[in-house]
């Protein structure tokens, strides 16, 4: 199977945002141009990959992972053995929160090492790992998707935050591929989404997707969340993460603990959908966990005008730390964990520490 159909989607109402040329270019679909116009970046170069991915261009933790996976392969078939190794150690720092970017740069190192030693063809060889990362994001999602939908009560509301679907992980997504998979199944009222300030990924991206999948859905600005609440609009909250650590703290867009915190108060129940290569063995909480923090415009700046009076201070964290204490489960490709999470955990770690194996330290 070539690497085009390794990144293709399962339905064609998913979205596509990761293309590997003929010619090998890699093509990433533009989401900060979502939901207004579909552009496309070609990417040649590993300081075109880390541009892209620091620029939002490419994000979500599993597609940012993915785009380095097939970076790395470009740069071993163009440029060679050395630049591909520089290239995945420039890669694998290019965002610090989500552990499935330095995970898939170490497997693609791990690869690259031991096809170099035993004289193997290194450029064809990264471009089957490349591969693999890729279907193994597919079949992740695709449980995730079955498990999590048996989560969502018939005729269930459920809410979510940021972007969960095929743009964040280039298969079929995780929280938001529940939600799907739920309406499929007949399951599923509305999904009510976020606008995810300060980036607004849920009214750009999410709703596109669920516009896409023919998905019923309501847009709420981020404050009306407890509200939405509070009036008995909302059944299950469903939201992806950029890490989780071995207690079950669960690194997510900023916003997330604020969710967690309300579902608990109303009694809502709060669910985490992530694959395995988003799990932390390595990390032993959330305070271990570094948290991204991004540049004061996103916040004083709206569609390229300043409004907040110059000079204002700003703190702009890209990420928070939900406690473990406050998830109700989190789905995997091996099903639903549930509390206490570090020992369920502990369970399904060791295929994920077997993955993780094969790439050492980066």
């Amino acid at each position: 199977m070539s690497a085009d159909d390794a990144l293709a989607p399962t339905e064609t109402s998913l979205a596509r945002p990761i293309e590997r040329s003929q010619d090998g270019t890699l093509r990433l679909l533009d989401q900060r141009a979502l939901p207004h116009q579909e552009r496309w970046i070609e990417v040649r170069t590993a300081e075109e990959a880390v541009a892209a991915i620091r620029a939002l261009a490419v994000r979500g933790a599993p597609a940012i992972g993915i785009a380095a996976a097939y970076t790395i392969a470009l740069i071993a078939e163009r440029e060679g053995v050395e630049q591909a190794r520089s290239a995945a150690h420039a890669l694998a720092s290019a965002r610090p929160t989500a552990v499935n970017l330095g995970w898939a740069c170490r497997r693609m190192l791990a690869r690259l090492e031991a096809c170099a030693g035993d004289g193997q063809d290194v450029a064809s060889a990264l471009a089957s790992e490349a591969d693999a990362i890729a279907h193994e994001q597919h079949a992740a999602d695709r449980a995730i998707a079955t498990a999590g939908a048996e989560l969502v009560p018939p005729g269930g509301r459920l809410l979510t935050i940021c972007n969960t679907g095929a743009l964040a992980t280039g298969a079929e997504g995780t929280a938001l591929a529940v939600a799907l998979e739920a309406h499929r199944r007949g399951r599923l009222a509305e999904v009510l989404v976020l606008e995810t300030r300060p980036l607004l990924q849920g009214a750009r991206l999410t709703t596109w997707e669920l516009a896409r999948a023919g998905v019923p859905h309501r847009l709420l600005c981020d404050s009306a969340a407890a509200t939405a609440c509070a009036r008995g609009l909302v059944d299950c909250v469903f939201v992806g993460a950029d890490r989780i650590a071995r207690n079950g703290d669960v690194a997510n867009k900023i916003g997330t603990y604020m969710l967690a915190v309300l579902a608990r108060h109303h009694g809502i129940p709060f669910y985490v959908a992530a694959p395995l290569s988003t799990f932390d063995p390595a990390t032993p909480d959330g305070r271990s966990i570094p948290i991204e923090e991004r540049a004061p415009a996103e916040v004083s700046e709206f569609a390229g005008q300043a409004i907040a009076p110059a000079r204002t201070k700003v703190w702009n964290p890209a990420f928070d730390i939900t406690p473990a204490a406050l998830v109700s489960a989190i789905v995997c490709e091996r099903g639903v964990l549930r509390p206490p999470l570090a020992t369920a955990i502990a369970r399904v770690a060791g295929s994920a520490e077997r993955s993780r194996r094969a790439g050492g330290a980066a």
